[in-house]
């Protein structure tokens, strides 16, 4: 069979319609999950940085601001998985016409909404930041931060859409080699300007900037020089009003879900500022960048998923998209087994490596364990994340996003801290985390009933 199958985009279609499903799971994510890895390590080496040659000031600026850069990690997102699902879904459907467009649109929607982000964020850059709880030094220096990543905020937006579309393709090797680059000139950015040219704060985010540039000329490259399983143009533009629906219908779980972090960072950080102090601010920091970390190899998965369903799901092989997320959910709880032992076993060897002076409390601990308590469960919700879009239903995984903050974790920040002090927050974040993991289980038992139900009316009719 493999003899009939006449160039590498076939190869890789074939395969992940074809193939046993856990090697499936394992060629594609193994490099998706190293690619998110280094991502990750963005956020965590600017805190490293911070940390060890500026101080826990400048740490709490950090902490304070980086929320707010998740709204450029959001944009991206809506972007690289919007057009990712579309992609997919098309590869499987055979529609080679919206697959050749579909940069087109990408370089589009990433242009006019950087430029709408850059006026809004550098209008209200202070007026953020002080929402994010940030008071005096903190604010100063947070806010500084953040004007300098939304200046290269289009680099942040276009890099990681870029990348998301290459692992669209399921050409997860590319994107991680990709990422690989991009984290060596984050470190050796971040190493000139911050410990060598005594730049501070302003240095890490311009170093942080300057690994996102690199992501985004990688990207050109890629598509410029046709390493693409699908013909585009890379700086063509394209405005098909029923492109753009689909892309930002089926991303905008992913934005919602970037912003309601938001949402829920300002209130944490608000009653922080408000009970704590400001070690209790760069503590809650550091814990929120190791928590995000170690969800990276479940983000791999969720990246490596998302081409598995929505090829599958174009071609109507709907019992492979049910196997595909059950698979790939299981194995996302096994590989974070071993980092949380790690983290709940021994949480001071964790923290030290961001807050190497500061000597740590017995109740310290305990919220950092409270924190990371249930993050194995925690790959239900987010291959649902990814699992709705690919079959081309965005709205179950906004309302999942929505639902968390709006209905559980505003009222709950509002009411636990002040009873409770800082305690409440990494209580109520616990108990809110274990009620949406049991509603999204049903949520994703209900769809796998209608995509029986549709699977054998397809099969009857023909």
């Amino acid at each position: 069979m493999d003899q009939t199958i006449t160039n590498q985009k076939e190869k890789q279609k074939y395969f992940i319609l074809r193939e046993n499903l856990w090697k499936v799971m394992i060629q594609l994510s193994w490099p998706a999950i190293i690619a998110m890895v280094l991502y990750g390590l963005n956020a965590v080496i600017a805190a490293v940085f911070v940390g060890h040659y500026i101080g826990e000031t400048a740490l709490a600026g950090v902490s304070v601001a980086y929320p707010l850069t998740l709204i450029s990690v959001g944009i991206g997102s809506l972007i690289g998985v919007g057009a990712g699902s579309v992609l997919s879904i098309a590869i499987g459907r055979q529609d080679t016409n919206t697959q050749e467009r579909l940069l087109g649109h990408v370089n589009y929607l990433s242009i006019i909404l950087t430029v709408i982000y850059m006026i809004l964020g550098l209008l209200f850059s202070t007026q953020l930041i002080k929402i994010m709880g940030g008071e005096g030094d903190a604010l100063f220096l947070g806010d500084s931060y953040f004007r300098i990543t939304v200046i290269g905020s289009f680099f942040w937006i276009y890099g990681l859409a870029a990348n998301m579309i290459v692992r669209a393709e399921g050409k997860m090797k590319s994107a991680a080699v990709v990422m690989a680059i991009g984290l060596v000139a984050d470190i050796l950015a971040n190493y000139i300007l911050v410990a060598v040219l005594e730049l501070g704060i302003e240095g890490a985010a311009w170093a942080t900037n300057i690994g996102m540039f690199i992501y985004t000329l990688l990207g050109w490259v890629y598509f410029g020089k046709g390493f693409s399983s699908f013909k585009t143009k890379v700086f063509s533009i394209y405005r098909d009003v029923s492109t753009l629906k689909s892309i930002i219908g089926l991303g905008m779980a992913s934005l919602i879900m970037n912003l309601m972090n938001l949402v829920q960072a300002v209130f944490v950080f608000n009653a922080l500022s408000k009970y704590g102090t400001v070690l209790d601010i760069a503590f809650y920091g550091v814990v929120y960048r190791v928590f995000t970390f170690l969800l990276t190899p479940i983000f791999g998965l969720m990246r490596a998923l998302q081409p598995v369903i929505g090829i599958n799901y174009g071609a109507g092989q709907y019992d492979r998209v049910i196997s595909s997320y059950r698979i790939f959910t299981v194995a996302s709880m096994l590989l974070t087994l071993p980092f949380w032992i790690v983290s709940m076993a021994a949480p001071e060897f964790v923290l030290r490596f961001m807050l190497p002076d500061q000597i740590f409390t017995g109740a310290q601990f305990m919220y950092f364990r409270m924190y990371m308590a249930i993050l194995p469960l925690l790959s239900t919700i987010f291959m649902a994340m990814t699992f709705f879009p690919s079959i081309d239903k965005g709205k179950p995984a906004v309302i999942i996003g929505i639902a968390r903050q709006l209905i559980f974790y505003i009222p709950v920040m509002l009411i636990l801290p002040k009873l409770m002090g800082v305690s409440g927050i990494y209580i109520g974040s616990l108990a809110i985390d274990a009620i949406i993991v049991l509603w999204t289980a049903f949520m994703i038992r209900k769809e796998f009933t209608m995509l029986r139900k549709k699977g054998v009316q397809e099969n009857s009719s023909v």
